[in-house]
């Protein structure tokens, strides 16, 4: 690799990197936040909230490569232009194409990588994240029992704990009340617990020390009341039915699973539309990467004499709007009423021309611009607004 084809890559590499990491942190956080809060009312475990996340991370990194490969690109371009490197290169013969050598290498290793996540890995995450999801809404992972409050193991075991150290081991003040059979009850209170596993994975020992049990049976005169050093108490698990299958969600899918089901004539019209609408919307959305490092070169150009950022701007919107049609194209094309193919890749051929039609403009229209006429346009508003601003501090300053 040449000199310049190394600092075209030291150049994309930085931002494209910082954005990734940017962008993940703030989607994980803003997750994580919610996550907290569900497993808490949940009553797990703290450390299922790292798993849900780990598998949240594939479906992040799948919004967040295409941004960054954008970003990365336009701001490497943006430097060289407004340091006047890109009018040097350019004299001593470099053309856009050749520029781009570099930008295109990134692009081809990220839309694999890209490829990779959203047809196999994140439907496979994304199918873990739910079945945690499950688990905690019934309980299957453990749910803790949270101290000073009534707790309810299956239909006929209430419990009650008052103090909890050594992360559950040692438990103190214990209430517990078991209804067997109907009009069989029996209650128990003790100084200390321990929970026991046994050789059956569906019953624990709940060993109580140092307490009083009262039991009463159809035909006692009155409840009998006995005291006791240790008692073991036998406790039933409730069973928890098991989580669906993989693939009832087109999320859950994998690519190649997708293209079986979207020609399966076995299955319902439904699911073969919906199947076929996510099959061409991840390859659509991959395919795009290939445009952006055309389009990053066509806005991170700006005018000559200009610092503008416009183009950072326009190049987000595009990004975002395209993918919210995307999204939108995918909707349409799994109700059936049009064929994905047109739903998705006829929004894709409109945004591959424009990118070509900038890219064009730019590098073979002497002095092209592609978004000149916005340029002027927010730089006459912004001269507006300075007027206008500078106006009110002017009558302010008179008053």
């Amino acid at each position: 690799m040449k000199s310049i084809d190394r600092y075209m890559a030291r150049l994309i590499a930085v931002p494209l990197i910082s954005t990734l990491l940017i962008a993940a942190m703030l989607l994980v956080l803003d997750r994580m936040l919610r996550l907290f809060d569900f497993v808490a009312t949940e009553g797990g475990p703290v450390s299922v909230v790292w798993k849900m996340l780990a598998n949240l991370l594939p479906e992040y990194l799948g919004l967040g490569i295409p941004i960054g490969l954008m970003l990365g690109i336009l701001l490497a371009f943006r430097r060289l232009a407004t340091t006047s490197e890109l009018d040097v290169l350019r004299g001593v013969g470099m053309s856009y194409a050749r520029l781009l050598r570099v930008p295109y290498f990134y692009a081809i290793v990220l839309a694999a990588l890209n490829l990779a996540i959203v047809g196999y890995v994140q439907p496979r995450a994304r199918y873990a994240y739910e079945g945690l999801r499950f688990e905690l809404r019934s309980g299957a992972l453990g749910a803790s029992i949270k101290v000073g409050e009534f707790t309810r193991l299956g239909d006929r075991l209430t419990l009650r704990i008052e103090r909890s150290r050594n992360k559950g081991a040692e438990l103190s003040g214990i209430f517990v009340h078991a209804t067997p059979s109907p009009g069989n009850w029996a209650s128990a209170t003790a100084e200390r617990g321990q929970f026991l596993r046994t050789d059956d994975p569906d019953v624990i020992i709940f060993r109580l020390t140092n307490g009083t049990l009262v039991h009463y049976a159809p035909g006692y005169v009155s409840p009998r009341v006995l005291s006791f050093t240790s008692h073991d108490l036998p406790i039933d698990l409730p069973r928890f039915e098991a989580f669906r299958r993989r693939g009832e969600r087109n999320l859950e899918l994998t690519l190649p699973e997708l293209a079986v089901l979207g020609q399966d004539s076995r299955v319902s019209e439904e699911l073969r539309d919906t199947s076929r609408a996510a099959f061409h919307f991840r390859l659509a959305e991959v395919a795009t990467m290939f445009l952006l490092p055309m389009l990053a070169l066509s806005l991170g150009v700006p005018p000559k004499r200009s610092t503008s950022a416009l183009g950072v701007f326009v190049a987000i919107v595009m990004i975002v709007a395209y993918h919210k049609i995307n999204e939108y194209g995918e909707d349409i094309g799994g109700l059936g009423r049009v064929d994905p193919i047109i739903t998705l890749w006829g929004p894709f051929a409109l945004f591959a021309a424009l990118t070509f039609w900038m890219y064009y403009t730019i590098a073979y229209v002497p002095g092209g611009q592609p978004i000149g006429a916005l340029e002027r346009v927010a730089g006459k508003a912004w001269g507006w607004i300075r007027r206008r601003f500078s106006l009110g501090r002017r009558r302010v300053a008179a008053a």
